[in-house]
């Protein structure tokens, strides 16, 4: 077999693990698409300069299709709070609006959603969340209320990362502030924004 077959070959296997019963795995897709990205680079710059073409130009497209599709939607008078609800419930919906900047949710309204659904889990653990401050540059801080401290801490964190994270990868930084005394948590998200493919312009 030649070694670009093979690599196909390959390339669909990995496909076909990142999906599930439910439907893709965004993050297993993300990082396969990083992998070919880079393999690509083996060839050259030049070689990597294309593929990276060849992904903007096919997220472009798609992104032209979808936004075609809700416009279409709206004329006829489908698109109601009720779709556009279940639209932004939809995780790889919702993840191919953020990508084209079509989500009907703004990022205050999705990091405040992602907080309601830990809430109950931070609360077991004696703890809460509230948001600081989201700035005009899209950095989110957060601040963790309660007593909970050391490794208790560090899982509370973790946890509220990433449910914003997945919630709002948009998002150009998310900085957790414990309750008690110290600096904080300070999680960049470029990369896991780049699962999401390019963002068009």
């Amino acid at each position: 077999m030649p070694v670009g077959a093979a690599g196909v070959a390959g390339a669909g296997n990995a496909d076909a693990a990142a999906m599930d019963g439910d439907g893709v795995d965004l993050r297993a897709v993300g990082d396969r698409i990083e992998v070919l990205l880079e393999a690509s680079s083996a060839h050259g710059a030049v070689a990597r300069q294309r593929a990276e073409e060849l992904l903007r130009l096919v997220t472009d497209l798609y992104g032209a299709g979808l936004e075609r599709l809700l416009e279409i939607l709206y004329d006829a008078g489908r698109l109601d709070a009720d779709v556009l609800a279940d639209l932004a419930d939809d995780e790889l919906v919702a993840s191919l609006l953020l990508v084209h900047g079509l989500h009907p949710d703004d990022l205050r309204t999705r990091v405040d959603r992602a907080l309601g659904s830990v809430r109950d889990a931070l609360a077991a653990q004696g703890a809460g969340v509230e948001v600081v401050s989201i700035g005009a540059d899209d950095v989110v801080e957060l601040r963790l209320t309660g007593s909970a401290g050391g490794c208790a801490l560090d899982t509370l964190v973790g946890m509220v990362t990433e449910a914003v994270t997945t919630a709002a990868p948009d998002a150009a930084g998310i900085h957790v502030l414990p309750a008690a005394s110290g600096g904080p948590s300070v999680i960049p998200v470029a990369a896991l924004r780049r699962r999401l493919g390019p963002v068009t312009p």
